[in-house]
Formats: structure tokens, C-alpha cells, sequence
């Protein structure tokens, strides 16, 4: 029979030495499976708001393309990215928010995330729950604007 110290990879304890709890946590969490009850869960009360899926697959598409020309190319002006200068007849991509990247450091991004790497202006998607949840949000924000704008004109 294996000890448990063996069981669970980790050495004893040495005089003085105080136990890791938050490591003790996540170890009984995994070994009684309750890590995937917790996360199903938390999705069920917060939703997976924290991914977004990738861009809209016709917005990137249509994202206009600049090939870089010699006197923007003498700027020095750098890719947000890559952070390597934008070099004559580098191909570009500038996106609705005006930020302008590489074509093969935005294209990557925009196939895993529906934001600018810049300032997080959200394109549309080709998932319609994220899209629903997206007017959701713009609803509510709309309706708190209001709520606070009466408030305002009564009690200011």
C-alpha cells in the first residue's frame, strides 16, 4: 500500500514549514470531481460571459487591407502586436476602430476573440447567443442611462 504522501506526490511537512492550503483545496476539489460541479455552476449563474467567440468570419473578410507604402513605412510606426515596425509592402489590416495591425498578427487573434487587441471595440460574430447576449447588455446599460438620467431631472 502506498503512502499517502506518495499518493498524492508531495513530501511532508518540515518543522516550521506551514502547509499550502489553497493547494490542499484544489487537490480534494479534483479527487472528488466537485471542480467540474463548481464550474458548471458558476456558467450557470454568471454565463460564459468571459468568452467571446472569434469574429465574424464576413467581417474579417471584408476588414480592409493597406500595403504599407514607403513614407508610412519611414514613420516608424509599429504593429501593437508584434511590436516590430511596419516595413515597405507589409501587408495591413485596419481595423473598425481605426487600429491597424499585421495581417498575420490580427488575422490569428480574430480567429480566437471579436476585439481589437488595442482597445477591445467588439466586431460582430457568427454566434447569434453571444449577439443576443451583446443587446442584452447594451439594453440594460441603456436602461440604467435612463433610469439615472430621470433621477437626475427630478432630485438635480
Amino acid at each position: 500500500m502506498a503512502s499517502y504522501f506518495d499518493e498524492h506526490d508531495c513530501a511532508p511537512l518540515q518543522e516550521g514549514e506551514t502547509p499550502n492550503h489553497a493547494l490542499h483545496l484544489a487537490r480534494l476539489l479534483l479527487d472528488t470531481g466537485l471542480a467540474s460541479e463548481w464550474d458548471m455552476e458558476y456558467n450557470r449563474l454568471f454565463g460564459e460571459e468571459g468568452k467571446s467567440p472569434p469574429a465574424s468570419k464576413k467581417v474579417v473578410e471584408e476588414l480592409e487591407t493597406k500595403v504599407i507604402t514607403p513614407s508610412v513605412a519611414a514613420q516608424g510606426m509599429k504593429c501593437p502586436v508584434c511590436l516590430m515596425e511596419f516595413d515597405e509592402e507589409d501587408e495591413t489590416k485596419i481595423l473598425p476602430c481605426k487600429h491597424q495591425f499585421h495581417s498575420g498578427c490580427v488575422l490569428p487573434w480574430l480567429a480566437k476573440v471579436n476585439s481589437c487587441p488595442m482597445c477591445r471595440h467588439e466586431l460582430p460574430t457568427d454566434d447569434p447567443h453571444y449577439e443576443e447576449f451583446k443587446k442584452q447588455k447594451a439594453r440594460a446599460k441603456q436602461r440604467e442611462f435612463e433610469l439615472n438620467s430621470l433621477h437626475d431631472s427630478m432630485f438635480g
